[in-house]
């Protein structure tokens, strides 16, 4: 899906859910300690360790295959074997949660592969529903 902006705070990304049902606003903040994604959802803002970027493809590229998405909020409980739970688990590369504000740390599955397709790292699904990724 085409995507606008450079990801910064001034000139964002503009990003579109999978399934195409949602859009929002993804950038970088390298003054952040460590370096975040700050995602805007409508009046909703998530931030993601910037890191899951380089993660996330590296992740995907050992699969060799699609990987469902699997978005579920932080109180919900992902599905094995799927992005969301990846990006939660505590043997992935940053030891757990990639997500970093506290009741918000769900969705990775959700808003990550979008930016990453943006990026030309995936190809990702544009279902209605169960939507895949794999590494390019």
């Amino acid at each position: 899906m085409a995507t606008t902006g450079q990801g910064t705070a001034e000139d964002p990304w503009v990003l579109t859910t999978a399934p195409g049902t949602s859009e929002y606003r993804m950038h970088r903040d390298d003054t952040a300690d460590p370096p975040l994604l700050v995602c805007q959802v409508g009046s909703t803002r998530l931030t993601y360790l910037a890191r899951a970027v380089d993660d996330l493809h590296a992740m995907l590229r050992d699969a060799g295959d699609w990987v469902p998405l699997g978005a579920a909020d932080e109180q919900k409980t992902a599905a094995d074997g799927t992005v969301e739970a990846w990006g939660r688990a505590q043997d992935n590369p940053a030891g757990g949660w990639y997500g970093q504000r506290k009741g918000y740390r769900g969705r990775f599955g959700m808003y990550l592969p979008p930016l990453l397709e943006a990026l030309g790292l995936v190809e990702l699904e544009h279902n209605a529903r169960n939507n895949r990724v794999r590494a390019l």
